[in-house]
């Protein structure tokens, strides 16, 4: 039996990170992985996300100018290359990460980890060959995956998930989208920029449900304006392909038909099949492993990442991989504080958001106001053509908790807007912070001065 001073199960962004923090502390580090090095963000969902959409943005800033008169022309993009170049990449980066790690020094194993014990994994290789690995510690880092409800499940044919609609061969004519949270969003964007008619649909009554109701609302007004249907508070009773075409029925008895659907209805744990109940190891209703204030799931493991349920962002598995890595290296003593947890959507318009929401501030009690700034007087959203959108931000009396903002290219203020949340920069702290003239980031200056008025 192999012996290590910890076993992580998954190479994504929370296992890698704790891979690289504990390899360079003097730990001996066994890191498992049955898919790719680098997880479903590398591989799967958000790098391959960001470069379709990135292909698609000068489309959106054409629109823009044009809108404004001062542009004209058209922008073609070819899709076989650019699947190509996807696929270049994302393998190309995920042999990087893992030569980089196996050149730190850390053990990997090319196979699927189960828990056997407390202290012990058995990892099966593809082939089928097993052997069983020992520890002091174990990091369950496995991750999530698309999940289905009964009557929207993918069937692969006209029916699909991110991962089928990613690697689709060619642009769709037309796209149902079921869900509109960041994956639903996204690919919306892009397919609906490379010339397919495409309809989203959301249980919720607003589009990005878990993001600001206020923001919302003018997406969807905006997302209507540049033709896009959107149907929030529409529930889908069924989804399925008939004579070659997917078919969406709702359950108000209206149908809808196209030549794919992706079903984008949120995520769900890597915990069948994983035994974690052997190391000791809790799962809530959801399948998530329970963890205490200490990222612990048992006395010798710790569970992080999307399989903790806590924040499924891939940013947010790094952060917990390197708290617990400092913590089983004896560098880290208290309890696990994320922060205001950034977020964003991308695409032609954004969605931004650091800490809470006005309706998570109000739910908490107390005086809850907000301020907010438009993009239109922010000269650098007028010269890309789109100065659609604002600022928004959240106060719980004088304390501001949260900074959000919808327009395009906003997820670029996301920093800064977490480092204005961190330091309290407002009132005179706010003259401290020098922001650079002529920028975005200016915008959220004009935000957190403007006057406040009592959240709805």
């Amino acid at each position: 039996m192999d012996k290590f001073d910890v076993i992580i199960i998954g190479g994504g962004p929370g296992g890698a990170k704790a891979a690289k923090v504990l390899i360079a502390g003097g730990k001996s580090v066994a890191l498992v992985e049955d898919a790719h090095w680098g997880g479903v963000c590398l591989n799967c969902g958000c790098i391959p996300t960001k470069m379709l959409l990135g292909a698609v943005a000068p489309k959106g800033l054409l629109r823009g100018l044009e809108r404004q008169r001062v542009a004209k022309g058209t922008v073609e993009v070819d899709y076989a290359a650019l699947q190509k170049r996807v696929q270049r990449y994302t393998k190309a980066s995920s042999q990087t990460l893992a030569k980089g790690l196996a050149d730190a020094g850390v053990s990997l194993f090319n196979g699927r980890g189960v828990c056997a014990g407390p202290h012990e994994v058995r990892v099966t290789a593809a082939d089928g060959g097993e052997q069983t690995l020992s520890a002091q510690y174990i990091i369950l880092a496995g991750g999530s995956r698309s999940a289905s409800f009964p009557g929207l499940t993918p069937d692969h044919d006209a029916v699909l998930d991110s991962t089928d609609l990613l690697n689709i061969p060619a642009v769709p004519e037309s796209l149902i989208i079921v869900g509109a949270g960041a994956i639903g969003l996204e690919m919306a964007d892009f397919f609906s920029a490379m010339g397919s008619t495409v309809t989203v649909v959301e249980a919720a009554p607003q589009l990005a449900p878990t993001e600001d109701a206020d923001l919302a609302r003018e997406l969807q007004k905006l997302l209507g304006k540049a033709g896009r249907a959107c149907l929030a508070g529409a529930k889908a009773s069924s989804l399925l392909t008939r004579d070659g075409q997917a078919v969406l029925t709702l359950d108000d008895g209206r149908e809808l038909t196209a030549a794919k659907a992706l079903v984008a209805v949120g995520r769900k744990p890597n915990t069948d099949g994983l035994e974690a109940e052997k190391a000791g190891c809790g799962l809530n209703k959801r399948g998530y492993v329970t963890v205490d204030d200490y990222l612990k799931a048992a006395p010798s493991v710790f569970a992080i990442g999307d399989i903790n349920g806590k924040t499924l962002l891939a940013h947010a598995a790094e952060h917990q991989g390197d708290y617990v890595a400092r913590q089983i290296l004896g560098l880290e003593s208290g309890v696990y504080d994320s922060g205001p947890v950034p977020s964003c959507i991308y695409g032609s318009l954004e969605v931004m958001r650091v800490g809470k929401t006005a309706r998570q501030a109000l739910a908490e009690g107390g005086q809850v106001s907000v301020s907010r700034a438009m993009l239109t007087g922010n000269a650098i959203a007028q010269a890309g053509g789109d100065a659609s959108g604002f600022v928004k931000v959240v106060w719980q009396g004088d304390r501001m908790v949260g900074i959000a903002a919808l327009g395009h290219g906003v997820s670029h203020l996301v920093t800064a807007a977490q480092l204005l949340l961190l330091g309290q920069y407002s009132g005179d702290r706010l003259h401290s912070f020098m922001f650079a003239h002529p920028t975005l980031d200016e915008i959220l200056s004009a935000a957190v001065q403007a006057p406040r008025e009592p959240a709805a």
